[in-house]
């Protein structure tokens, strides 16, 4: 081949592979500022795995949470402030160094109450700006972080105790130690791979002293062991050189959890709480742990030690100390008896008292945190901390539409995506009790249904009639019990309204909302023998319901064939029918690379393609922390994996866009993940998301709102992704591109809200104005960039702030043009403030980006449900009209009478001769003026008489504020203040033409520059 053809080949096949690369853009490159808001709800609150006071300040509390992150509280707890949003949210301890307890703070992550539906962690963090900003020190494998200890004497020695992997074994638990504050890291006690660190305590008074006790646990998803011949309790004297076990007067054989605390205020007072099948409870030394003696059994002490395992002696009080447990038990005899705490969210997990206060305490439960004054016997509740753990969400068709879920022993409820005010915690209403799981909505009536933990039960709630009724499916003689997951799973037909599902290890389904079942499968699971009806919970049994296994856990039918539905199963089964249930075949096999029997968390019938389906899969109940997210085109027969690198964390759910399919959302443990090209390539979105686990996923049809169930930061809402719907190739590579919206609409709503007080959470309202969405290729930096709304006759409407990020921009408007230019006096006038409103029509939308111009087009429309016709709407664009014009002609006459005024005080001032002339203006003007607008006073308590501008601007405030046509009495009030105006213009001439005329000719017979007065225009426009 000739040298320049095959350089010109060379070329054009360069080329066309240039072309035909993708354009990538990751994380806020791509979503700009499109932003989540955080709905909350707080009343029911969640999980608290760790308490901890400031050391010499009782106001600065820290709250570690099971799903929510870490708080921060300034004010003894009144209210709590999120400190550690982009981090793991699972908390395992929180530790503030004594030497530096403004400044520096510990976070170990990774939930240490190890049931079945505990989050996971990252590592440790540290923060030396008092939790403003944190660095991950390490730890990345260690799961979960039980304990810091710090050397209130030298802050570079510091402990930290790994408990480790709750699913499987790990060689990274144990005691580790730095002198060089976190930079290496020496593992001091390990005893093995099944035995971690439940907790670790340094004597207040010997930072050489320490006490370790190690757990052997394991939990699977069938069963709970804790227990056996590892675990111990062990002491060091020389700062963890060397361990000794301290069992002298322990129960003999295996041992479980340990909890253990020492009374500050007598270190060789040591209390622990040991699990064993005999002789279990409370038991003290005296020695520093040298000898042991069983005080109390009582089962508030050594219920579920698993779960319950902290003990807190008060820092004033060695007979004073508080267990952890169902209800929490308190002690003032050195442990010999105990009472129950006050009334509260059941299942207490961390106490802490006032450094102070010798009665305050603050307890962490599975609620959220409480206060108390007296000693524990009566307890407030912390109403701002929105840490609910939701399992599963969803939606409905209402405006505003609800949100329904079910949370962690907090039951099941159901409340608006917003509210007059905000979302407060009286909008949300309860439809369940106990573990809430599912809540779905019957989509044509006021029907909930909603259950508990393992289908005890399954209501169906009449909104209307308050009515509830228990709607299982119940085992029928002669055939296998049924198994339910302890989440078990619940459907609505999209094609047969009444029509609802059931999953145990059979497929039911109910033609009538419940009222009778029928099985339409076999039974769709391994039906493994080997993980059912087990014993669970080791050395004390913990037979709860959590652990059956091999249950169906997810249904979908598809939106498109009402004869197609998937099944996937807890252990590892993918199901499918084509023909209502009379046939199935498990498609688990035509899945490549995935590890046999993992858990099926979540289907996606695609609302695209009858043979499409998305399936997600779960396998950290076995250990495995990987990825695990697949697509199907025809019916299961094959099957592509559509997880990538990007994504981080253990997946649960996935929601595929209703328009585009290629848009997807995934929940993860560490948060969300989105793709616009089928899964090619995902992005984290982190705009005001914290990397909480999301649990399920949910997109409401209507207003094309991403709604997130998390477990621990409640509801999430993205408002609107659309514009990510509108995502491709060709829109990626535009410098500028505007995204079509749907007609906006003027909501005629002007309430009052509710009635929160400042310490409770309030969840955000979307945002009502029109929202002008656009695309930058690149961030703006250099240049004028401006944004405008114009009339379609090219007339400027407003000027807004043009958003200049890479990505997506969103920028409100509120629908109003330019307030009216006001009279300047000496107080506010609040009705100036208020700019007209537009009429309902089509606009321009106009960005200017240097020298290039980007021009779209919205719509705005009217309030459907309004009363008011056109013709009252004219009457009122009218009225505000004249008022608005009225307000800037007194505007420009006050502005005309202080410019003469001005100039004649200042040729007084440095022209005594110029008195005659100048005396006689500033009175005639000041009197003037007086009659105008307020001179003299402030704005609250100094308050003056009004004046026109007060009584002109109130009357266009409230004119303009409202939507009808203006009142009677309304247009009676302009008519006499539009007299007053007339007459004030009127004097000001008369004063012009005799005194002013005199002061100009005395400027002009002097050789002095004339007044200048900006012509109306200009004046207007500055």
């Amino acid at each position: 081949m000739n040298k320049k053809i095959f350089i010109a080949v060379c070329g054009i096949l360069f080329s066309l592979g240039m072309q035909a690369q993708d354009i990538v853009l990751k994380g806020k490159e791509l979503f700009g500022n499109l932003e989540a808001r955080q709905i909350g709800p707080a009343l029911m609150s969640g999980r608290i795995i760790d308490l901890e006071n400031h050391p010499t300040n009782n106001k600065i509390i820290y709250a570690g949470t099971a799903g929510g992150g870490v708080w921060k509280s300034e004010n003894a707890g009144a209210s709590f402030v999120s400190v550690f949003d982009d981090h793991a949210q699972s908390i395992g301890a929180v530790a503030i160094d004594p030497s530096d307890p403004d400044n520096t703070v510990w976070v170990g992550t990774g939930e240490i109450w190890t049931r079945n539906s505990v989050s996971i962690g990252d590592g440790l963090y540290k923060s030396t700006d008092g939790g403003a900003n944190w660095k991950k020190i390490g730890f990345e494998n260690s799961e979960r972080i039980s304990s810091i200890e710090i050397n209130p004497k030298n802050p570079n020695e510091v402990y930290v105790g790994v408990l480790g992997a709750l699913w499987g074994d790990s060689e990274d638990r144990g005691v580790y130690k730095t002198t060089d504050g976190g930079k290496t890291w020496e593992k001091i006690l390990y005893v093995n791979e099944k035995t971690g660190v439940n907790d670790l305590l340094m004597d207040p008074t010997d930072p050489n002293t320490l006490y370790a006790a190690m757990w052997e646990f394991r939990r699977t998803a069938w069963g709970f062991n804790s227990g056996g011949p590892s675990s111990a309790l062990y002491k060091s004297t020389d700062a963890g050189k060397t361990w000794n076990k301290i069992h002298n007067g322990f129960p003999k054989g295996d041992l479980g959890r340990f909890a253990i605390a020492i009374a500050p205020s007598n270190p060789k007072t040591v209390f622990a709480v040991v699990e064993s099948k005999e002789d279990k409870g409370l038991y003290r030394s005296d020695d520093a742990g040298a000898n042991w003696k069983l005080l109390n059994g009582d089962f508030g002490l050594v219920v579920r030690p698993f779960y319950f395992s902290r003990l807190v002696v008060h820092p004033k009080n060695p007979d004073i100390l508080v267990k952890g447990g169902l209800f929490g038990s308190i002690s003032r005899d050195g442990g010999k008896t105990f009472k129950n705490l006050g009334n509260m969210h059941a299942d207490i997990h961390d106490i802490v008292f006032d450094i102070d206060n010798p009665e305050a305490m603050y307890v962490g439960t599975d609620g959220g945190v409480y206060r108390s004054w007296d000693g524990g016997a009566t307890m407030d509740m912390v109403d701002n901390l929105p840490l609910s753990q939701f399992y599963h969400i969803s939606v409905d068709n209402e405006e505003p539409y609800n949100i329904y879920g079910g949370l962690q022993d907090n039951g099941s409820w159901w409340g608006p995506s917003s509210s007059p005010g905000g979302i407060e915690a009286r909008d949300w209403k309860r439809v369940g009790v106990g573990d809430g799981f599912r809540v779905l909505r019957h989509p044509t009536k006021r029907i909930i249904y909603s259950e508990m933990q393992g289908a005890q039960n399954v209501w169906r709630y009449d909104i209307d009639k308050n009515y509830t009724k228990n709607v299982q499916p119940l085992s029928i003689k002669g055939e296998a019990d049924l198994r339910f997951n302890w989440n078990a799973p619940m459907a609505i037909s999209t094609h047969q309204p009444d029509r609802f599902y059931m999953g145990s290890q059979f497929l039911h389904i109910s033609e009538d909302m419940g009222d009778n079942w029928k099985k339409i499968s076999p039974d769709l699971t391994t039906n493994d023998p080997a993980k059912q009806d087990k014993e669970s919970g080791g050395i004390s049994t913990d037979k709860s319901g959590a652990e059956t296994h091999t249950t169906i856990f997810t249904i979908a039918e598809s939106p498109l064939d009402e004869k197609i539905i998937w099944v996937g199963t807890d252990d590892g089964n993918v199901q499918i029918t084509k023909d209502g249930g009379k046939s199935w075949t498990n498609t688990v096999a035509n899945i490549q690379g995935l590890p046999k029997n993992t858990w099926v968390y979540h289907i996606e019938a695609s609302s695209h393609k009858k043979g499409a389906a998305y399936a997600v899969f779960d396998g950290h109940a076995s250990g495995d922390m990987n990825t695990y997210v697949y697509k199907t085109e025809d019916f299961g027969q094959t099957w592509k994996s559509i997880a990538t690198d990007d994504i981080v964390g253990f997946a649960r759910n996935i929601q595929e866009d209703y328009v585009n399919e290629d848009l997807l959302f995934l929940g993860t443990e560490f948060g969300l993940f989105i793709t616009i090209d089928g899964g090619k390539n995902w992005s984290r979105f982190t705009n005001n998301m914290p990397a909480t686990a999301v649990h399920f996923i949910d997109l409401q049809k209507k207003t094309n709102d991403l709604v997130m169930g998390t477990h621990g930061r409640g509801v999430i809402i993205i408002d609107d992704i659309s514009p990510l719907r509108q995502m491709s190739q060709e829109v990626l590579a535009k410098d500028v591109h505007f995204f079509d919206t749907k007609p906006f609409v003027i909501k005629e709503e002007s309430g009052f809200g509710g009635g929160s007080t400042e310490l409770q959470f309030v969840g955000d309202n979307p945002g009502s104005n029109a929202k002008l969405i656009y695309y930058l290729k690149k961030r703006h930096t250099f240049g004028k960039m401006t944004l405008v709304i114009q009339d379609q006759e090219g007339n400027e409407v407003a000027s807004l702030v043009p958003g200049k990020a890479k990505g997506i921009n969103v920028v409100d408007w509120n629908f109003r043009k330019k307030a009216p230019k006001v009279a300047a006096g000496k107080t506010f006038t609040f009705g100036g403030f208020t700019a007209p409103r537009i009429m309902a029509g089509e606009y321009k939308v106009v960005l200017k980006k240097g020298k290039k111009e980007f021009v779209s087009s919205i719509t705005v429309q009217n309030d459907p449900t309004s009363l008011i016709s056109a013709e009252e709407r004219i009457a009122h664009q009218k009225t505000t009209k004249e008022l608005f014009d009225d307000m800037e002609d007194l505007a420009y006459l006050v502005y005309r009478i202080d410019q003469n005024i001005k100039k004649s005080e200042e040729l007084a001032k440095n022209d005594p001769a110029s008195k005659k002339v100048t005396a006689a203006v500033i009175e005639e003007l000041t009197s003037l003026k007086e009659t105008l607008v307020v001179t003299t006073g402030d704005n609250y308590v100094n308050e003056a008489e009004p004046q026109l501008r007060e009584k002109l601007s109130e009357l266009y405030g409230e004119v303009a504020g409202q939507f009808e046509k203006p009142s009677r009495s309304q247009l009676e009030n302009q008519e006499v203040l539009e007299t007053k105006l007339s007459e004030a213009k009127a004097t000001y001439e008369k004063i012009t033409s005799k005194q002013v005329a005199k002061l100009n000719k005395y400027l002009e017979k002097n050789g002095k520059a004339p007044i200048e007065l900006l012509e109306k225009a200009k004046f207007l426009s500055k």
